[in-house]
């Protein structure tokens, strides 16, 4: 097949999670791109179809635009692996690394970036120990301000800034509505950066980050996906020497977790310097007001040329197989 001669590629976004409204802008994202690119597109909902169609029809690409537990806690990557489709990003198992937040930053912790301290917290634990004992240690081990999360899940759902300490129950429920373990870590006060990681088939490269400056003061949910609740700064604002030491870290992030084509890694940088990790995203958020496509635009780029080098070098990887 010749460079200039589509590929026919399923872009599989929706799902059942709590993000599908944000896949779903994504997925319509993304295949707008690489319609723009030259490729034959067809945008599809994981749903009881899917694989017999995948097993039927033999595309040859898919490109995962799925958010939440449908497509980043690795059981369809898995299952798209076993059907031997070829499928731009990472494998499940690496999925499994990065889905799982203490799983992250354990595994990050170990490959020397720095990670907040943190206490992560079953939902059984927390009924089994009681509530008030448990929430007293976790006060007296982490002093001061904290932020609560789910163990894993995306777009700031569930996730809470403790300022207060009689506020810290109340998180505690929000972030166990979306998973059954918790993690309570020290905040950490700085600059929020988004670094979006890429690797067509040379190396990853870490794109301009993507400094954070939401008008609420949080960059969670609302802010995240409706336009002008948070000012962007592509590239950031930030000097060389914190820039380089963000994007060295977003690579070894993407590295050591065993992440594939496309990642973004989220830093803190406090006032030293130090980047902290927050998570990494094995699926980003491809909309229209996500960090993706600014990194991409802050490179230089657009979305369907970096899409479709994704997709060309994931089928040019698998013919290799």
């Amino acid at each position: 097949m010749s460079e200039s001669e589509g590929l026919y590629v399923v872009v599989l976004a929706g799902g059942i999670s709590h993000e599908r409204d944000v896949s779903l802008r994504s997925g319509r994202r993304v295949a707008d791109a690489l319609t723009a690119a030259g490729h034959r597109v067809v945008l599809r909902d994981p749903d009881a179809a899917l694989l017999p169609f995948l097993a039927s029809e033999r595309p040859d690409v898919v490109f995962p635009a799925l958010h939440g537990s449908s497509g980043e806690d690795g059981s369809l990557l898995d299952l798209l692996a076993a059907l031997g489709v070829p499928t731009v990003g990472s494998s499940g198992a690496a999925a499994r690394r990065a889905w799982s937040k203490p799983v992250a930053s354990s595994l990050l912790a170990e490959a020397g970036v720095a990670v907040p301290e943190s206490i992560v917290l079953s939902h059984e634990a927390f009924r089994e120990l009681g509530a008030a004992s448990v929430l007293q240690v976790v006060r007296e081990k982490l002093d001061g301000e904290v932020v609560v999360k789910p163990a894993s899940g995306g777009s700031a759902q569930g996730v809470t800034v403790v300022t207060q300490i009689e506020d810290l129950p109340r998180a505690m429920v929000e972030a166990f509505t979306y998973a059954d373990v918790a993690v309570v870590e020290r905040r950490i006060v700085g600059t929020e950066l988004a670094i979006t990681v890429v690797d067509t088939g040379d190396g990853p490269t870490a794109l301009p980050a993507v400094e954070i400056e939401p008008t609420a003061g949080t960059y969670g949910f609302q802010a995240r996906y409706n336009a002008g609740e948070t000012t962007f700064y592509a590239p950031s604002r930030l000097g060389a020497a914190e820039l380089a030491a963000a994007s060295d870290a977003a690579i070894v992030a993407h590295q050591t977790l065993g992440l594939r084509d496309l990642s973004r890694v989220d830093f803190i940088v406090d006032a030293t310097g130090t980047p902290w990790f927050l998570e990494a995203n094995v699926i980003p958020g491809l909309t229209e007001t996500s960090l993706v496509p600014l990194a991409i635009e802050a490179a230089g780029s657009d979305a369907a040329t970096v899409y479709g080098s994704l997709v060309r070098s994931t089928h040019a990887r698998a013919t290799a197989d």
